[in-house]
């Protein structure tokens, strides 16, 4: 398997976990986020603290957000479980309404099952981030380093930083991100 895509997604993994260590909640964690430097939306918010604006791209904002909240620092982990999700199975698991609160309703209500085609550890690891309720989700970097599917995968940031890795906004036109989806979907 190709590691570079493992290794980008554990970059934007860290790279959100080192803003809410900074007491940072990004508020819009999505494809389209160039690097996620686009901090538009973000704001301050220590641990414990509590946010009630609604804001971001609606479908990647979590319930909690949709709802005008509270909400903290997980809510950026479910925006990264409906970009996990869409960068795995090529489409967003709810499709978006046009305003929050029809969003909302549809949120709530989807099930949120998993294709079958996805591997049980990937599976896994996105409904632990598409958890609905904010306490039990994934939401911190030791769980996410925990999981199953990061098995034999590396956590070491330099060593990650040494290998150069292209990003395109279009995933369609990388072959190599293409094959890392493929294998996504049908590892065991």
């Amino acid at each position: 398997m190709d590691l570079k895509p493992v290794c980008l997604l554990v970059v934007v993994f860290f790279f959100t976990g080192f803003l809410h260590d900074f007491g940072v909640i990004h508020r819009d964690v999505k494809v389209k986020t160039k690097k996620n430097s686009d901090f538009g939306l973000s704001r301050r918010l220590e641990r414990g603290g509590r946010a009630f604006t609604i804001c971001g791209t609606i479908q990647y904002m979590a319930p909690e957000v949709l709802s005008g909240g509270p909400y903290n620092h997980g809510a950026d982990w479910w925006s990264l479980g409906i970009l996990l999700f869409s960068l795995a199975t090529g489409k967003f698991p709810v499709a978006p309404e046009p305003d929050h609160c029809s969003m909302l309703r549809k949120v709530r209500s989807f099930p949120y099952e998993m294709p079958l085609s996805l591997s049980s550890p990937l599976a896994l690891l996105i409904t632990e981030l598409l958890c609905k309720t904010p306490s039990r989700r994934l939401r911190t970097l030791d769980r996410f380093q925990r999981q199953t599917f990061f098995r034999g995968s590396t956590f070491d940031l330099d060593l990650l930083q040494r290998q150069p890795m292209e990003v395109t906004d279009e995933t369609s036109e990388c072959p190599r991100f293409g094959c890392f989806l493929c294998k996504l979907k049908h590892e065991s």
